[in-house]
């Protein structure tokens, strides 16, 4: 079956040169024209992929970030955006955006993200029943159920996104290895051969730690290594 994207932005001239090159690469093209209506569409089709940009009329890229977040909607998000303001970024990262891309954007680029993103959606699977301990990392006060794609703290079960779960996956599996920013690009947000900004790497890691440490200025358990990566040191 078909992938759809969802492609949310207020200039004529970029929706229709998305709308020709994804669906010359088969996905069906859903367009809408500003947050509002990006919104009702994103809720109503549920689609694979969002592509979203920060400067609309009626709600904002940060706003329909956010209400698709707190309407429990996990499609991933990436942001369009003119700006070159580092807060920018960071904040719609925070919302629960997954990645972004800067305009002018490179067509191939763009391409590739929406592939990786929609990919790493597809790999996630449904949690399933499986025998308490089967298929868990048990690391100190944290334990990480493989199985049932869940993470417990002193045996209390972690609220966190699809992301924050595949960082500590794979972070808490070989522990005390230092994986670089560009690695977890590659591996975590199937980036392949990565080069850029790695921002969204340091947002998720910082998002972690506020919900895994006791003291997230003071980590214990994802450690940094500095000027290397990213290790768990629990």
């Amino acid at each position: 079956m078909g992938k759809t994207v969802l492609v949310i932005e207020d200039e004529k001239n970029i929706v229709d040169i998305l709308n020709f090159n994804l669906t010359r690469e088969g996905y069906t093209v859903l367009e809408a024209y500003d947050g509002q209506a990006g919104i009702q569409l994103a809720l109503e089709h549920d689609p694979d992929l969002i592509l979203l940009d920060l400067m609309l009329p009626k709600v904002n890229g940060f706003d329909v970030c956010r209400i698709l977040r707190e309407e429990g909607s996990a499609v991933p998000i990436i942001m369009l955006t003119a700006r070159e303001e580092e807060t920018d970024k960071v904040l719609g990262l925070e919302l629960g955006a997954d990645d972004y891309i800067t305009k002018p954007f490179s067509m191939r680029e763009l391409l590739a993200r929406v592939k990786a993103n929609i990919r790493r959606r597809e790999m996630a699977p449904p949690a399933a029943p499986a025998e308490e301990g089967e298929g868990t990392l048990i690391r100190g006060r944290i334990a990480v159920d493989q199985d049932r794609m869940t993470v417990r703290k002193d045996g209390a079960p972690l609220d966190l996104s699809q992301r924050e779960y595949d960082l500590i996956c794979l972070l808490a599996a070989q522990p005390g290895k230092v994986f670089p920013r560009e690695v977890l690009m590659e591996r975590v947000w199937n980036y392949e051969g990565f080069v850029g900004d790695v921002r969204a790497v340091d947002v998720a890691i910082r998002r972690l730690r506020e919900k895994l440490e006791d003291d997230p200025a003071s980590p214990t358990f994802i450690m940094t290594k500095r000027g290397m990566g990213y290790y768990f040191g629990g």
